[in-house]
């Protein structure tokens, strides 16, 4: 790391910004792996309570409700259409066609699973993504259709579609209003900048703003020991479901939507949600039949977290610059 003395006023700069931006998403993944290590190694540092515990521990929820607020405020009347269009094909390849297909191997192997890594956890694992992820890495390689199109993650993110897939009777106790309330500041921001065009110039830079504090709380929410219980077989559950599913929306950017040589955007969805960690003791309370596999499918979940969440930017900014689409989207949400 280099230190520039300034002689003028004997200040010492560290580039501790630039060097973060130099590792795609950097701005996410570093904060997260930091976020990692105090909530696993020094929690009571966390736990001090006050302002502390608030930005460090507890923000991830308000501030990527922020940043989410100020994603729909880039979103017009007339842009609206080709975000719509992007958050079905997010949809379509990273949740629908990939949980449709452990399904079906779950028709033909059972509950168990293969090589230790049970239904409900690789169901789990593809069924959703991160939007945080996916937020920072559009905001700061793709344009407006990529940021909206968060609304994907909103939607596949909790256990809905793993009980859907699963066909339990327990699809009631996931009310409809959830999904409502996670897309509800978008719609306000879109309300919001579509009246006053200075507020959606004003709210431009909130995802340089917030993006490292929630990364680091997401993050402080993730034990390291779990994922070392989960071993391997949650590493190699992590880096399949990210190569698998990012291809497939990655496929959908290249044909369905037409993005060329920005098509490895798509790799960035191939990530697992945080909230996917509690998702088998949300399952088993409507199917019971399955508490055997949660210890185990808990620890190989959480292990796909924190790799997807690592794997998928690199991978996705490989992608852009083999095709030669990775160009920085300086003027917005970064």
């Amino acid at each position: 790391m280099s230190i520039q003395y300034l002689e003028s006023n004997q200040k010492i700069s560290v580039p501790l910004y630039d060097l973060m931006n130099k590792i795609p998403g950097g701005l996410m993944v570093i904060p997260l792996l930091l976020g990692s290590i105090m909530g696993t190694f020094f929690p009571s540092y966390l736990n001090l309570g006050s302002f502390t515990t608030a930005l460090f521990k507890n923000s991830a929820g308000p501030l990527i409700a922020l940043l989410i607020f100020s994603t729909g405020m880039q979103i017009t009347l007339r842009n609206s259409t080709p975000v719509i269009v992007h958050t079905g094909v997010i949809l379509l390849f990273k949740t629908i066609i990939p949980a449709g297909i452990v399904t079906l191997l779950g028709l033909l192997v059972g509950n168990d699973g293969i090589f230790g890594i049970s239904l409900l956890a690789m169901l789990t694992v593809v069924a959703n993504s991160n939007g945080g992820i996916w937020l920072a890495f559009a905001g700061k390689y793709g344009d407006y259709r990529d940021k909206g199109a968060y609304i994907a993650s909103a939607i596949n993110n909790g256990p809905f579609f793993v009980l859907l897939f699963l066909g339990v009777s327990g699809l009631a106790d996931i009310p409809f209003s959830l999904m409502l309330a996670a897309v509800i500041p978008l719609l306000i921001g879109m309300i919001v900048g579509n009246l006053d065009p200075k507020w959606m110039n004003l709210m431009k830079p909130t995802g340089t703003i917030v993006i490292p504090f929630f990364a680091f709380s997401l993050g402080s929410g993730i034990n390291l020991k779990i994922i070392l219980t989960g071993g391997a077989t949650g590493i190699i559950l992590g880096i399949i479901s990210t190569l698998v599913t990012g291809f497939l929306v990655y496929l959908g950017y290249k044909t369905i939507l037409g993005r060329g040589n920005q098509s490895g955007i798509g790799f960035a969805a191939g990530t697992t949600a945080g909230n996917a960690i509690i998702a088998p003791e949300i399952v088993t309370q409507a199917d019971p039949t399955l508490i055997p596999f949660v210890q185990t499918a808990t620890a190989q979940i959480a292990a796909s977290v924190l790799i997807s969440a690592l794997l998928s930017p690199l991978l996705a900014a490989y992608i852009l610059k083999k095709q030669g689409g990775l160009k920085e989207n300086k003027g917005d949400i970064q």
